[in-house]
């Protein structure tokens, strides 16, 4: 028999290494099993709207809806990360937190280059922050209506004074918010889009971000919140330019702007097809020697069961304004910045797919960048299995379907172009150079991995096939 002591300690022991194989330690942070891995994610809790995208001094920032002390929504604070390179993204400490005036709601940010606003210390020029202070949304602000208000950096971005006269645009009507501001150069005039209420959207002007007047008001059919306003050179001609305006859900328009009124002349338009794709917005301040327009959204509606963290944003995507011959149309086609996390690479072309289904040797890895061009021949559908998720063609209709939702695509004559990134919990497709892109969240299954090509009703060819495997971004 053991003495009491030595019981003692055996039970205690025999607890200890119990408790250990019911409970195994947790996965480091950034690694978990529905943790993406070339996405951002905010260390832990909710996140959503991407806002203040602003290029400065080498340095992408990306503030973005954050709630800083849950996972569900709630408490919106701007949370704030950096990146050299459009992939890797380092956390920073939250920059604007709320206040009597409401918590922090969607807005954007701007390098005031010229220091109209006067904030400027030193040398470093002032990245201003315009934002929606959400009154009534909080203890603090009971009463309060929603506003508009800027903060302003003079050390890069680490840290934000909330301007003592705010707000600078008093309440309008209803849930007045998501302030996009950009210069406009031939005026000298700040110009911000401001969602109003129902499907109504308005421009001002501002000569030094602190005074603003209103220009115009428009409604926009099945559009609402997050507006962006931008110029974009038509098939990159720069004596060719035209103006875009974006709503939260992607649609667009294109016209012209005087600096006083817009004139719509196409849409609203359609470029993302997918289940979860929102509040986009696009970066402000990118170097004239660069000069693409990069636009990012919210993937909303993601799940991540038992995640410390919720919710993710897209992949960093190009836009460029081409003309077809049913006329011009914004495209969407992730950055060329990717390239910086391939590893492995998996090669086929001029490969026969035959009625039904065949896997493609050696693609079991769970983070792929696929580029694919496929003739349809004698298929009445043709598609590729990516990690069990189904994408599709039909060639007779036009319609490409792809985890549930599907749109058409219009020319595409004999061959179809896909490029796919497969990361753990979202599927990103874009069609023919980004002409229809499909940004959709799913959830894993680890049993479906690697890449399957198939072809319905006749054969088809895989002209050319190249899958990357990617890195974590985390590493």
């Amino acid at each position: 028999m053991f003495g009491p002591l030595l019981q003692a300690a055996l039970l205690t022991s025999l607890a200890a290494s119990t408790a250990l194989a019911a409970d195994p330690p947790a996965p480091a942070l950034y690694h978990e099993k529905l943790r993406p891995q070339f996405h951002f994610t905010p260390a832990r809790n909710w996140t959503n709207d991407p806002n203040g995208l602003v290029f400065y001094r080498g340095e992408y920032h990306l503030f973005f809806q954050h709630n800083p002390t849950g996972v569900n929504w709630g408490n919106m604070t701007w949370g704030h990360a950096v990146s050299t390179d459009l992939v890797h993204w380092k956390q920073l400490p939250d920059a604007i937190k709320p206040d009597k005036l409401g918590t922090i709601f969607s807005g954007s940010a701007v390098v005031d280059s010229d220091n109209t606003a006067g904030f400027q210390k030193g040398d470093e020029k002032t990245i201003v922050a315009v934002y929606t202070a959400a009154g009534g949304t909080s203890d603090q602000s009971k009463g309060q209506p929603f506003t508009q208000c800027i903060a302003y950096s003079t050390d890069r971005g680490r840290t934000f004074t909330k301007f003592d006269g705010n707000p600078v645009l008093k309440h309008i009507v209803g849930g007045n918010r998501d302030p996009k501001v950009v210069w406009h150069a031939p005026t000298r005039r700040w110009i911000m889009a401001l969602y109003l209420d129902g499907n109504e959207f308005a421009f001002f002007s501002s000569p030094d971000l602190k005074s603003w007047i209103e220009l115009q008001r428009m409604k926009v059919p099945g559009c609402g919140e997050c507006p962006d306003f931008f110029p974009v050179n038509v098939d990159g001609k720069a004596d060719q330019q035209k103006w875009v305006w974006t709503a939260a859900n992607g649609q667009y328009l294109i016209g012209a702007f005087n600096g006083k009124k817009f004139t719509r002349e196409l849409g609203p338009l359609r470029v993302d097809f997918g289940a979860n794709f929102y509040a986009v917005q696009t970066y402000s301040d990118i170097p004239a020697s660069d000069g693409r327009r990069i636009q990012l959204a919210w993937m909303n509606g993601g799940k991540y069961p038992g995640m410390p963290f919720n919710q993710q944003m897209s992949f960093p995507c190009e836009l460029k304004l081409r003309q077809f011959d049913e006329g011009l149309r914004l495209c969407r086609y992730p950055v060329r910045e990717i390239e910086e996390i391939r590893g492995a690479q998996h090669k086929w072309t001029d490969v026969p797919i035959r009625r039904g289904e065949a896997p493609l040797p050696g693609t079991s890895h769970d983070l792929l960048d696929v580029q694919a061009e496929i003739d349809p021949g004698t298929a009445t559908e043709v598609g590729l299995w990516i990690n069990g998720h189904e994408i599709s063609y039909a060639p007779a209709s036009g319609r490409l379907s792809a985890l549930g939702r599907s749109a058409i695509i219009e020319g595409t004559g004999n061959t179809l172009k896909l490029r796919i990134l497969a990361d753990r919990t979202s599927v990103e497709v874009f069609a023919n150079d980004g002409r229809v892109s499909m940004t959709t969240c799913c959830l894993p299954d680890d049993n479906k991995r690697g890449v399957h090509v198939r072809a319905v009703g006749g054969a088809a060819t895989l002209k050319s096939m190249i899958i990357h495997e990617l890195q974590s971004i985390w590493e």
